[in-house]
């Protein structure tokens, strides 16, 4: 069987630098102020199969023990004719969502716009997400995540760079 290398569609290739695999090159900081601060390590894969959105997964793993916490996974869009970016997510949490915001040169900036949850999840539910995704000038990814629950205001969450790994 031949290979075959599909180019990405003209409607994400804004988005080419984030195409590959990026893994943390140092620990991510946790935190909440409902929660002990943490660190941990996670993985970025992004890929296309020649559609006009970009596939990706978020792996994270505990900074010791290297046990799988959470895992994100969904598609990122483009409106056409715009800069008008939407990440559709589903969590392993049971949390699904659709963050939109504007992609700006190599940084994307977005908030949730839908979130959904199973009919078990476990309170207290977040109400809304906010992230920031950045392609450094050192060549670094760089992701922060804030989020807000019902009964804490917006508050940044979570903050990791990455290395390319491919």
């Amino acid at each position: 069987m031949s290979s075959i290398t599909l180019q990405l569609n003209p409607a994400v290739l804004p988005l080419d630098w984030l195409i590959g695999t990026w893994e943390s090159d140092e620990l991510g900081e946790g935190s909440f102020p409902s929660i002990a601060p943490f660190r941990y390590a996670e993985t970025l894969h992004f890929s296309h199969v020649g559609q006009p959105v970009i596939n990706f997964m978020f792996n994270a793993f505990h900074a010791e023990s290297k046990k799988p916490l959470h895992r994100e996974c969904g598609f990122i869009r483009i409106q056409p004719g715009t800069n008008n970016v939407a990440f559709i997510i589903a969590q392993n949490s049971g949390l699904v969502e659709i963050e939109e915001g504007e992609l700006i040169g190599q940084q994307l900036t977005l908030n949730s716009r839908a979130l959904a949850r199973t009919s078990f999840a476990k309170e207290p539910y977040v109400q809304q997400i906010s992230r920031f995704i950045q392609l450094r000038p050192d060549g670094r990814l760089e992701q922060t995540m804030s989020m807000a629950l019902e009964n804490k205001p917006l508050t940044q969450h979570l903050h990791i760079t990455y290395r390319r790994a491919s």
